[in-house]
């Protein structure tokens, strides 16, 4: 039994890892950081088309890397204050990594600029 528990614990470990592989999914992770934002804000800010970012935030979120919530008109994005120990663990790391990489500070600068209504009947 014990063989089959570890067995779950790793696969659990090796999905969260598996998301993270993907730059845009890192990315998205580390704008959440900022604030919680839609889709619209994301799809802005990534510079990707919509169906890829709500891809890759369904992804993010069928593994517990992110949240959702009705806030409003918006449908918003935000991490999870609790989560398993992994997910937990992860996104820890997550905050401490990749603050001074060029892309990631590009993207912070951004996020001070954005105004959801503006961005969201752009994207209409």
């Amino acid at each position: 039994m014990e063989n089959i528990e570890r067995t779950d614990q790793m696969k659990r470990l090796i999905n969260i890892y598996d998301m993270l592989s993907d730059k845009n999914r890192l990315r998205i992770i580390k704008l959440l950081q900022q604030k919680p934002m839609c889709v619209c804000e994301l799809t802005y800010l990534l510079g990707i088309r919509q169906p890829s970012v709500s891809r890759h935030l369904k992804k993010l979120k069928n593994n517990g890397l992110i949240d959702s919530c009705q806030e409003g008109l918006w449908h918003e994005y935000f991490l999870p204050e609790k989560g398993d120990k992994y997910v937990q663990m992860v996104l820890g790391q997550i905050k401490n990594l990749l603050n001074d990489d060029p892309v990631i500070l590009a993207d912070r600068e951004k996020v001070t600029f954005i105004d959801r209504n503006i961005i969201c009947r752009l994207n209409k």
